[in-house]
């Protein structure tokens, strides 16, 4: 991995996930069940964290959703998932933390939002008990403000003293400045209030990728609290990947960020755990962890009227995600691999060089063989109908050979 200049920050325990503090940056993801639905959310939680999520919240929204936390935290520790489950409190966070003593100790963080209690208004109580809550039951919170339900008192406070300046700044960069200061102004109340300062992690969020960049330096600049990063609303599909893609790298590039999430709508029914994956690969293309390996392949050209080299690199790095879950517990490092299927012989033969295995595939009218190279090397040459099979065959030896040993070196 590349060496990064992390933003120093102190480091948060979230149920045993340390966040901040340059500790690996971690991954986490949100629920979208209703949350009374005990066997649905518990799906969902494992399904997320067995794509990777490191964080899994959940919307605690109403007394059935309450009730409900226990029992799902306990049916995921019961089959094995320890991914620690993050509670997302609005309006009547205070109302529900205080009546189910139950479910504010089982869960691993709070999110407070302080636009959606009555921080900044003539009295904080329902913000003072959410922390009272916390502290009593020793848990960190994630203090999140969005610009859709930025605090409209300090909001108006901060335009008017604004209107009053020789040059007044215009009405974004106010507005981007008054969630920097909701956000601090909540911290040192929730430390105010008894809550340790490396029990506080903060958020800004907004929907343009430009907007979100702005805040977050000006945030980072501020103060030590780890960072979670962040659209509050990312779009759906290619829009979301690409608008989350852009603005976090920008980020976590100058070393700002300690935890992500990709907030993609999905498509109806879809799979939520496509935002995992997006963060996932967003670290790894920066080249700050690994997960999984990676495939290179060409984009295909007239040289490559065949579909085949496609169908393969799809068969290859499905093969390869499917397989980490085993590989991950057995083969230290294997996630660093890199693979190559190249479809013709012009960067075909380079590229399966420059991976650790890689095979170059015949383009059109070219000899229908297909060269596969080993560390840089020519290792032999694959031909006929199942060409798929002696590659995966091959890779399946690779990996035994190489990062089974490793395994052994670094006592794994």
């Amino acid at each position: 991995m590349a060496a990064r200049a992390r933003r120093r920050s102190v480091a948060a325990n979230i149920g045993g996930v340390l966040v901040g503090g340059g500790n690996p940056i971690v991954v986490q993801s949100m629920t979208n069940t209703d949350t009374a639905d005990v066997t649905g959310t518990v799906k969902q939680v494992r399904e997320l964290a067995e794509a990777g999520s490191e964080i899994v919240r959940v919307t605690v929204n109403t007394e059935e959703a309450a009730r409900a936390v226990p029992p799902i935290v306990d049916t995921l520790r019961m089959l094995g998932c320890t991914v620690p489950v993050v509670g997302d409190f609005h309006y009547n966070g205070h109302l529900l933390l205080k009546k189910y003593p139950e479910m504010a100790r089982k869960l691993a963080k709070y999110r407070i939002n302080p636009g959606n209690v009555n921080i900044g208004k003539k009295h904080d109580d329902n913000f003072r008990a959410m922390i009272e809550a916390a502290v009593e039951n020793h848990k960190p919170v994630r203090i999140g403000v969005n610009w859709g339900s930025l605090d409209q008192a300090l909001l108006t406070r901060m335009m008017d003293e604004n209107a009053k300046l020789p040059e007044p700044l215009d009405a974004k960069t106010v507005t981007i400045n008054a969630i920097v200061e909701s956000a601090l102004i909540s911290a040192a109340a929730a430390e105010k209030y008894g809550l340790g300062h490396d029990m506080i992690v903060l958020s800004a969020k907004v929907s343009g990728v430009q907007d979100l960049i702005e805040v977050n330096r000006k945030l980072a600049a501020r103060c030590d609290y780890p960072l979670h990063l962040g659209l509050t609303e990312a779009g759906m599909g290619m829009k979301g990947i690409v608008a989350s893609s852009v603005g976090l790298a920008v980020l976590l590039q100058e070393g700002i960020g300690d935890t992500i999430r990709c907030s993609l709508t999905p498509m109806p029914n879809g799979d939520r755990t496509e935002e995992v994956r997006a963060c996932q690969q967003i670290l790894q293309s920066l080249e700050l962890r690994s997960f999984t390996p990676q495939v290179t392949a060409c984009p295909g050209c007239g040289r490559t009227t065949s579909t085949f080299f496609q169908e393969m690199a799809d068969q290859i790095q499905t093969y390869l995600r499917d397989q980490m879950p085993v590989w991950k517990t057995r083969h230290a490092g294997v996630e660093e691999m890199k693979v190559a299927v190249m479809g013709c012989i012009v960067n075909g033969p380079g590229e399966s060089k420059h991976a650790n295995i890689g095979i170059s595939l015949p383009g059109t009218f070219e000899e229908p063989v297909a060269p596969v190279y080993v560390d840089g090397k020519l290792d032999r040459t694959l031909r006929g109908d199942h060409i798929v099979a002696e590659f995966i065959e091959l890779l399946n030896r690779y990996v035994e050979r190489t990062y089974a040993r490793h395994s052994i070196e670094v006592g794994v």
